[in-house]
């Protein structure tokens, strides 16, 4: 299966019975990211997170008592 990265736009080949493969077929929202990209977007996540200025807004989920 032939995979281009969301940022790059670099083509690059899977095998068509891998996992990813399966997930990118199945769920369009699922993108793939080559890995140096993935790598870099990784490192400078770290290095945000490492100054301490860095925030993760998630969702605050409540659990129901029923």
């Amino acid at each position: 299966m032939r995979v281009k990265c969301v940022i790059c736009d670099q083509i690059q080949s899977i095998e068509d019975d891998s996992f990813q493969a399966k997930r990118l077929r199945n769920r369009p929202i699922h993108t793939f990211m080559c890995k140096p990209c993935e790598e870099r977007i990784t490192e400078k996540t770290n290095q945000r997170i490492a100054t301490g200025n860095f925030r993760l807004y998630r969702s605050n989920s409540e659990d129901d008592e029923w």
